[in-house]
């Protein structure tokens, strides 16, 4: 099929103002958990991060969100990584989650910083015995043959087992994102989605509608 011709009509909620939350965290949790219960959606917590680099160019990739403490948003990831040392030049980033089943989207924009080395290694040490080597073997982002990867791994597999766990790596951890913009998106007929923001004003939330 032609792209230019295909077309879905969405058609299964309403987002009104009347019946959202105040807080958008909050909000968000809600189409969270809703995404969780729908058997159609595989990873509901699967977001999509975008960064910008010291020279302005942005990058998007597919990541995962691990917690959602006190506001902000937690993933983990290698700091040495091109989003990692991009988000050292320019904390500022956006997260993207889409929910097909549900016709749902939500976009949020803040800050972006480190959580702390005691938080990343208790997430790193929850973690699969094969995850944590395989943290430790990538060096996320640069040139690597697939062949150095599989022995690097299998090197490592001899070496750290259930009983001689290995320790987190100092190039790897966490982010939390500081929300200051929220956008939800609720597919509706006739291309007229519902579109509700949230912008932050000092430690307050002020809600709108924006045209689809």
């Amino acid at each position: 099929m032609n792209l230019a011709d295909q077309r879905k009509e969405y058609q299964r909620q309403t987002l009104d103002e009347s019946h959202i939350s105040a807080n958008p965290v909050e909000q968000f949790a809600n189409w969270l958990a809703d995404a969780q219960q729908n058997p159609q959606i595989l990873e509901a917590n699967v977001m999509h991060l975008a960064t910008v680099s010291a020279d302005h160019k942005p990058t998007i990739r597919v990541v995962l969100l691990k917690g959602l403490e006190d506001g902000t948003f937690v993933f983990f990831t290698n700091y040495e990584s091109r989003k990692g040392q991009e988000l050292a030049q320019n904390d500022a980033a956006c997260l993207n989650f889409y929910w097909d089943a549900l016709e749902r989207q939500v976009r949020i924009e803040g800050k972006v910083e480190k959580i702390s080395a005691a938080q990343s290694e208790h997430y790193y040490n929850s973690r699969p015995l094969a995850s944590r080597i395989g943290a430790i073997v990538s060096p996320q982002s640069k040139p690597v043959a697939k062949d150095f990867l599989e022995k690097q791994f299998e090197q490592l597999s001899q070496v750290y087992t259930e009983n001689n766990l290995p320790k987190k790596p100092e190039n790897w951890g966490g982010y939390r994102l500081l929300p200051d913009y929220f956008e939800f998106w609720q597919g509706r007929p006739s291309r007229l989605h519902d579109r509700i923001v949230y912008e932050k004003n000092d430690q307050n939330w002020t809600i709108k509608r924006i045209a689809p």
